[in-house]
């Protein structure tokens, strides 16, 4: 895979989810229909991590679910892990 390529994804699953996870968050702020937390966890381990925790901490949403708590992270040490080793390769 290109690294530009892999770059620009990242950078667009990131923005993808951090606007995910504030709109879920105004949701539930005026009781309105909901994101699927499937939904949510799958863009932050398909890439999105870093801009699913941003949101977290943000408006300290989904905070407390353990499944967050857990999952953000880790996918987050693993794709540092995969940019990080894209980087050096090229």
């Amino acid at each position: 895979m290109s690294p530009v390529l892999l770059y620009t994804y990242l950078f667009a699953i990131n923005i993808i989810a951090f606007f995910l996870y504030a709109e879920d968050k105004r949701f539930a702020h005026y009781g309105r229909w909901r994101i699927p937390e499937a939904v949510l966890l799958a863009t932050a381990v398909l890439g999105g991590a870093y801009g699913a925790g941003a949101a977290m901490w943000l408006f300290r949403h989904k905070t407390r679910h353990t499944a967050f708590l857990w999952t953000v992270p880790v996918a987050f040490i693993i794709w540092l892990i995969i940019f990080i080793l894209v980087y050096i390769s090229n």
